[in-house]
């Protein structure tokens, strides 16, 4: 199947960024509004979401794919390539978001890459996103899925337990120990519209896709680490953030956030408490 056909293809959503969405937005992360009536960075990751009937949903919770005219994600094999994750993004942030504004989002498929890595073959599919809040650009973002085969049934469980080391954070400037738990997931899949059952279905974590436990999505790191970032440098200062997913976290395990750099520039991670990494970042002023 020809999955180049699908760059280019565009969508548009619409969605209004009310006070009862940015005040459980806030309340998942125990967070005060802000004084100006703006919303801190990150909150556009839960607006515009896929919003596909459960009827359309496949059997990991993701929508069904397939090559109709309103399929706006390449219909990469299911039975090939069953498993979808958030490897990264690239985000630039130009304007905040206030509350109460009308959120528009233009989507677009940047590109299509098939790869091969060690466990089989890999799709790497780029998605542009330009956020517009009451029609000015506010934030845009190159987010990349990735598709890979199945899990063996027998696979060692992903990640491996904890080991005996423990994470050091004398290197860095900046450190705060976080643990999403499974309440807090449930909420943050709740507020994306995201039904991804390794964030809430713990046998299927498990059984079907080999998680050791629920997985933290990769958002929710990214929104602690932007939060780490305006604990320091404050409130809608950065003008661009990327992250990627190095290692699955696992809910109700400490994470370490942490940040080093200048005006120049930011480096950023999260790392479990054996040292073992899992999200590289950088940040931008």
């Amino acid at each position: 199947m020809n999955l180049d056909a699908w760059i280019g293809r565009e969508e548009r959503r619409h969605d209004v960024l009310d006070e009862a969405r940015a005040h459980r937005w806030l309340a998942t992360f125990d967070r005060s509004g802000l004084a100006d009536g703006s919303m801190p960075q990150g909150i556009h990751l839960c607006l515009c979401n896929p919003d596909a009937p459960t009827a359309a949903l496949g059997k990991d919770g993701h929508p069904r794919r397939d090559m109709s005219q309103d399929s706006f994600l390449p219909p990469v094999s299911e039975e090939a390539m069953p498993r979808r994750m958030w490897a990264s993004s690239k985000m630039r942030f130009h304007a905040p978001m206030f509350v109460g504004a009308q959120i528009e989002r233009v989507s677009r498929i940047a590109s299509v890459t098939e790869k091969s890595g060690g466990s089989g073959g890999l799709v790497f599919v780029d998605i542009d996103h330009a956020n517009f809040a009451d029609g000015v650009l506010a934030a845009e973002e190159t987010q990349t899925l990735v598709y890979r085969a199945a899990a063996a049934a027998d696979a060692p469980l992903s990640p491996p337990d904890l080991g005996a080391g423990k994470f050091n954070p004398e290197e860095w400037d900046t450190h705060r120990v976080v643990a999403a738990d499974a309440r807090l997931l449930f909420r943050y899949s709740a507020l994306s519209f995201n039904t991804h059952r390794i964030h809430y279905d713990a046998p299927y974590a498990r059984d079907v896709e080999r998680y050791r436990g629920l997985v933290v999505h990769g958002p929710v790191t990214a929104t602690y680490l932007l939060e780490l970032a305006a604990s320091k440098l404050g409130e809608n200062t950065l003008t661009g953030f990327n992250f990627r997913g190095v290692s699955p976290a696992i809910a109700d395990e400490p994470l370490h956030l942490v940040m080093r750099g200048s005006e120049n520039g930011f480096e950023m991670g999260a790392f479990c408490e054996d040292g073992r990494q899992v999200t590289q970042a950088s940040a931008t002023v």
